[in-house]
């Protein structure tokens, strides 16, 4: 079953790149003149920073749910590993989903803390499977 675990991980992956979509449709009016307001504002201008902030995160907690998953590729994954590697990319679609909609932080904290327990976990099945591999 490590092969399930391709899935999550293309899913975050699909998750970044539409991300830079977005991102780039928000400057396209700074940037290139492309979608002004009349009066040469952009009408992104206020989401534009979340979404790049937004994007950023992508590549901070996340790096340790693809190390841990890349580890499984190599070995036996759990039914729970695989649960877990989906719950952190539910957790990321909505903390996006938070970041970039509103300005709630508490809420984005709330949802950050699904990503958050969802990899420790990960990272707890990573430790006991070293240790299970070097006892045997």
């Amino acid at each position: 079953m490590p092969q399930a675990l391709v899935l999550p991980m293309a899913a975050h992956v699909a998750l970044t790149a539409f991300l830079y979509v977005l991102l780039t449709v928000a400057r396209a009016p700074a940037v290139w003149g492309l979608g002004r307001q009349a009066d040469g504002s952009n009408p992104w201008s206020a989401i534009e920073p979340r979404i790049s902030a937004n994007l950023s995160n992508q590549f901070e907690w996340p790096l340790f749910f693809h190390v841990a998953c890349l580890f499984f590729l190599q070995f036996q994954a759990s039914q729970t590993v695989v649960a877990l590697a989906w719950i952190f990319v539910a957790g990321r679609v909505l903390h996006s989903a938070v970041q970039v909609l509103t300005s709630n932080v508490r809420l984005r904290g709330l949802v950050f803390t699904v990503n958050f327990l969802a990899v420790l976990g990960l990272w707890y099945f990573v430790v006991a499977a070293s240790g299970a591999a070097a006892a045997a």
